[in-house]
């Protein structure tokens, strides 16, 4: 192999890794609309939660963070101050193929429900393919999956009038 093809080769590999590098990032939005971009090392520094879904001879292990601990790392406070105006503030979830879904700031606070809204990034052990990944909102006490968002790219507070 000559040098210039070694060197393209090379070249076409960093590109690869660093785009992939960069796609493990999330940014999360405050109310103020300041924004805080997580790696998936910071992500994974976080508390995990592991929940198994799907019926007896078909279930599914994912693993992952709550998404109240990733908007507390944020910056986003919950407990006493969600209250008043802001209990009309939405998360609005992004994903790359532009879905959106939205929970109510409650529905995430420990301190008002027992629901769990989680950010996972492994199935069975293993990091999310292409298709789910690199992360995927997963909400176990749902009837419908309406709100398992695929390929989030991003976290957002919005507040409503």
């Amino acid at each position: 192999m000559s040098f210039l093809r070694l060197m393209r080769c090379c070249l076409l590999v960093g590109v690869i890794y660093g785009i992939g590098a960069e796609c493990q990032e999330l940014t999360i939005q405050t109310e103020a609309g300041q924004p805080t971009v997580l790696t998936r090392a910071n992500i994974e520094a976080l508390p995990h939660a592991r929940i198994t879904v799907g019926p007896p001879n078909a279930e599914i292990a994912y693993e992952g963070v709550s998404v109240g601990a990733l908007m507390e790392k944020a910056g986003v406070t919950f407990g006493e101050s969600l209250r008043g105006k802001r209990l009309s503030s939405c998360l609005l979830v992004d994903a790359a193929d532009g879905y959106r879904v939205i929970f109510a700031l409650p529905e995430i606070d420990s301190a008002f429900t027992n629901k769990q809204v989680l950010l996972v990034f492994l199935r069975d052990g293993k990091p999310l393919d292409a298709k789910e990944g690199p992360y995927r909102i997963i909400v176990p006490d749902e009837k419908r999956m309406a709100r398992w968002v695929r390929q989030v790219t991003a976290l957002r507070i919005v507040s409503l009038p």
